[in-house]
């Protein structure tokens, strides 16, 4: 019995389909490109807010489209090292880069409302190899969502707040 071409082009598009990557936005909203930080506060269980990288952090978060993701997160002014070089500095040049500075990447996944980062490193060690699930929203090009453990512990929540970087 011959094969009919409608079976042929359905075992096409099967084996295509099979193989091809799953879009990481494909159960929720599309937040592939560059994105500028606006905000990085710890919210304290009594309901204060602490600016960590101070009143204007600086920050980059990357989606890819395809799964991969990259942010870091900065405290502008963070002072040098005296020495010029970086494995000579003392203990609080040490202490402020490294509070003064976020950085993870690996891979996202969204589904709903939930926002999920499959850590592969990060400047904070205790992070890697994690998985943590941020709920999200996303208003026009302002994308907030809640980091439920941030690295300053103590019972905070974090709230991260980013826009969207258009082109001119």
């Amino acid at each position: 019995m011959p094969v009919r071409p409608t079976r042929r082009i359905a075992a096409a598009l099967a084996l295509a389909f099979a193989t091809a990557p799953v879009a990481a936005h494909a159960a929720g909203p599309d937040l592939a490109g560059a994105w500028t930080l606006v905000r990085a506060d710890n919210i304290a269980p009594d309901g204060t807010r602490t600016a960590l990288y101070g009143p204007a952090p600086e920050g980059s978060l990357m989606f890819d489209g395809q799964g991969r993701y990259a942010i870091q997160i900065a405290r502008p002014g963070r002072p040098a090292f005296a020495a010029g070089d970086k494995a000579k500095g003392t203990a609080e040049e040490y202490r402020a880069a490294s509070l003064g500075y976020n950085a993870h990447f690996g891979r996202y996944e969204i589904v709903g409302k939930v926002l999920t980062f499959r850590i592969e490193r990060a400047s904070f060690p205790n992070w890697e190899g994690q998985v943590q699930a941020r709920d999200f929203s996303l208003q026009g090009d302002r994308l907030t969502y809640r980091v439920p453990a941030p690295t300053s512990g103590a019972g905070a929540v974090g709230e991260v707040e980013w826009w969207r970087v258009r082109p001119d």
